[in-house]
């Protein structure tokens, strides 16, 4: 998986492109969790939901009548969650086994060095290494959608108006997630 992520990444024609890959690579991208307890909460999850958005993502486009730039497609489906590198950690909790047996076991917990939100996080990190047009730039704000709070529901339709990759990355993180729990 990790290889077919970075070939994909390494097709995209933006400068900056191979600096965001090598800060992947000093990164857990490809080992972290896509969460800690719902959609890919395993070793290798954030990198196997990444894959799924992206599949999922190209067949919604081919089912559209907008044409979107496929470096689009790959950047805003590939790095959504590109805030939750180095955001998980893995912690110790007491639970009882099968036998009634208390012991330890490892589950991920939140460490969040840089709390600047979700969507708008991934944003700012990417353009530390790349440029993104604004249609890539809302993409990925509002990719959450609709579990925003609902004081945002406005803005995010306004959004998804303007910028149909939008919601059609936010249909397909949300399908990745619930469809396939990845």
């Amino acid at each position: 998986m990790k290889e077919r992520f970075l070939d994909i990444l390494r097709s995209i024609n933006r400068e900056g492109i191979d600096k965001l890959i090598a800060f992947l690579e000093e990164t857990d991208f490809f080992t972290a969790p896509a969460s800690t307890r719902f959609h890919g909460s395993y070793s290798g999850g954030l990198l196997e939901h990444s894959l799924k958005v992206y599949d999922i993502l190209n067949e919604k486009v081919k089912n559209t009548e907008f044409n979107f730039n496929e470096d689009s497609i790959k950047i805003v489906a590939l790095l959504h969650d590109i805030c939750k590198v180095n955001y998980y950690k893995v912690d110790y909790r007491n639970t009882k086994n099968k036998n009634g047996d208390w012991e330890k076991v490892p589950y991920y917990t939140v460490d969040d060095k840089v709390p600047y939100g979700h969507g708008e996080k991934s944003v700012m990190m990417l353009s530390e290494f790349i440029s993104l047009t604004s249609e890539e730039k809302y993409a990925i704000r509002w990719h959450m959608g609709f579990t925003e709070p609902k004081e945002l529901y406005s803005t995010i339709g306004n959004a998804f108006k303007k910028y149909p990759l939008s919601l059609l990355l936010f249909e397909a993180d949300l399908e990745s997630s619930y469809f396939f729990d990845i």
